[in-house]
């Protein structure tokens, strides 16, 4: 089932109970004589040996893009839609193969790994669809003297070669938000993998190949955060797809010059559970968004303010369904938490977590470990410069803040310069309208939380969390350029 040159030929396989992951460029897949080991974040046993790049591969890998690049560009928009249906087709035969190596890799539960599978093959659907509207538009040039015996068009092309840059907490379905988008466009496309999901990443590349996507269409690369750097500097690089921390977007933004690039960056999560809200509903969605892929989702519920007339009732039952969930080995499907993705992750939400309570924090709830696995904890009585509450956690921990005035919750949000998306909970219009008018966020969900993303609408941040939005329909008019043609009006 496996592989361009098939298992046998080694391009794709697994040792024994331990993975085999290499990279694809030139179109072939590579061998390397040093591999690194990669460790399961829940056992800590090696579960892939992985083939990383050094500088002289990337180099090959963007000679072979960039002649491919015009090859993609000139294949009918119909043959790009044909090949990413197919494409979506094999997602969902190899679901099982690519969830459970997701699962083992990184620490997701399997049903979060199964659910991601499921969206990653609507990602190429989507993707496979807008190929064949990507659309050009008729420009008003009569309107002033200078054109008014003129006729122009707004055509879009491909832009060339695109660097898709992915994390390790959504992986499957962030490189499918960055290849289908770039080949629906007509572009060729680098993934830099993450280094903690290589084998997943090459199983997904492999769907792509046997497909039909050109071998000089994609390369995919593994390696640490030098490389995606070296790729990010790299000129034969036309477009810079990245998700990540703020940092490390905004470090990509200022090297990529005049270029293009969509950065889907960090948050603090903030959901508001206003004074009217149902808290019986809220709690349990709310429970829900804060664990879910344990906290590791830019999106994910952090700062939950409640107002102080449903605190009591709200904590109450938010402390009952968040007692609830299951937390330990990520293969189990009863499991709601699985571990986060290494042992410095853990020891960092630990070391926050503990110095929170040192300046007066209250645990209400969990605080404990267990190797790489973070109970589902839930903080209160913070402190604004407290890091649990102002950085990015990316892990199991809610903060839960009581309010009386919305307009202070309001104010800090925009205090804390980022702006991915925010959740209120109201039955009041004039609360939601005053929300979008006052939070610079780039979404604000009504009766949801800040971790809600459906994958065909835009999706990103404002100010530190983002630059772009990101769907299949939006991509594919970024990885494009506009170009006019202007024409003597026959008349």
């Amino acid at each position: 089932m496996l592989g361009l040159k098939r298992m046998s030929e080694g391009a794709v396989s697994s040792i024994g109970e331990t993975y085999e992951a290499r990279s694809f460029f030139a179109a072939e897949w590579t061998a390397k004589t040093d591999r690194r080991a990669l460790r399961e974040p829940f056992e800590n046993a090696v579960v892939s040996q992985v083939h990383d790049c050094g500088a002289e591969d990337l180099d090959r890998a963007l000679d072979g893009v960039v002649a491919g690049a015009a090859r993609v560009a000139a294949m009918p928009a119909m043959e790009r839609s044909a090949i990413l249906h197919r494409a979506a087709v094999l997602l969902k035969e190899r679901a099982e193969l690519i969830s459970m190596a997701l699962t083992r890799e990184t620490g997701k539960t399997i049903r979060d790994s199964r659910q991601e599978l499921a969206r990653a093959t609507d990602v190429f659907r989507f993707c496979a669809e807008e190929a064949i509207r990507i659309e050009g538009r008729h420009l008003p040039i009569a309107g002033s003297p200078a054109g008014s015996d003129k006729v122009a068009f707004g055509l879009r092309y491909p832009v060339g070669v695109v660097a898709g840059i992915v994390p390790f907490n959504a992986p499957v379905n962030l490189a499918c938000h960055k290849i289908g988008p770039a080949f629906a466009a007509g572009n060729s496309i680098v993934v830099k993998a993450p280094p903690q999901a290589a084998y997943t990443l090459s199983l997904v590349v492999e769907a792509c190949l046997d497909a039909g996507l050109p071998a000089d269409a994609i390369a995919l690369l593994h390696g640490d955060g030098a490389l995606g750097a070296a790729l990010v500097r790299d000129h034969r690089v036309d477009f810079l797809s990245f998700t990540g921390s703020s940092r490390a977007g905004l470090a990509i933004k200022a090297a990529a010059g005049m270029r293009g690039t969509i950065l889907e960056l960090g948050g603090v999560g903030p959901t508001i559970v206003h004074e009217d809200a149902d808290v019986q509903l809220v709690a349990a969605l709310c429970a829900n968004s804060g664990f879910r892929l344990a906290g590791q989702s830019c999106a994910s519920l952090q700062n939950l303010f409640v107002h102080k007339d449903a605190l009591d009732a709200f904590t109450g039952l938010f402390l009952e369904k968040v007692r609830a969930l299951t937390s330990g080995d990520p293969r189990d499907t009863a499991t709601d938490v699985g571990p986060v993705i290494d042992e410095a992750a853990a020891s960092r939400i630990e070391s926050w977590l503990a110095e929170a309570k040192a300046g007066g924090a209250k645990i209400l709830l969990g605080g404990g470990r267990r190797g790489n696995v973070i109970e589902p904890t839930v903080v209160t009585a913070t402190t604004p410069e407290m890091k649990v509450v102002c950085d990015e956690v990316f892990g199991p921990v809610v903060v839960i803040r009581p309010y009386e005035d919305i307009g202070s919750v309001f104010q800090w949000i925009r205090d804390t310069g980022l702006g991915l998306n925010c959740g209120i909970f109201t039955g009041r219009h004039d609360v939601a309208f005053r929300a979008v008018r006052e939070v610079p966020c780039a979404a604000i969900i009504v009766n949801g939380t800040s971790t809600f993303r459906p994958d065909q609408i835009p999706y990103g941040g404002l100010r530190n969390s983002g630059y772009g939005r990101e769907s299949p329909r939006d991509t594919i008019m970024a990885m494009t350029q506009e170009r006019i043609l202007v024409f003597p009006d026959a008349r």
